[in-house]
């Protein structure tokens, strides 16, 4: 399924987070925030390169 806003290029970035103002606690949690949003990324491109391998499996790779 398409996410229509996957089409969209993006405008602009996201402003960084004033790390200075955190704790250590809050930069440890965010930082494990940052890594589980990284492994939840990751998943997502494992899905989906199967899913585009399935496909060339059944329709041969396009060039």
């Amino acid at each position: 399924m398409i996410n229509p806003d996957e089409l969209e290029p993006q405008t602009t970035k996201p402003k960084p987070r004033d790390l200075q103002a955190m704790s250590i606690r809050e930069l440890e949690d965010y930082i494990a925030s940052l890594e589980e949003e990284i492994a939840r990324a990751t998943a997502m491109i494992v899905q989906k390169q199967a899913h585009r391998s399935d496909i060339e499996a059944l329709f041969g790779k396009k060039e």
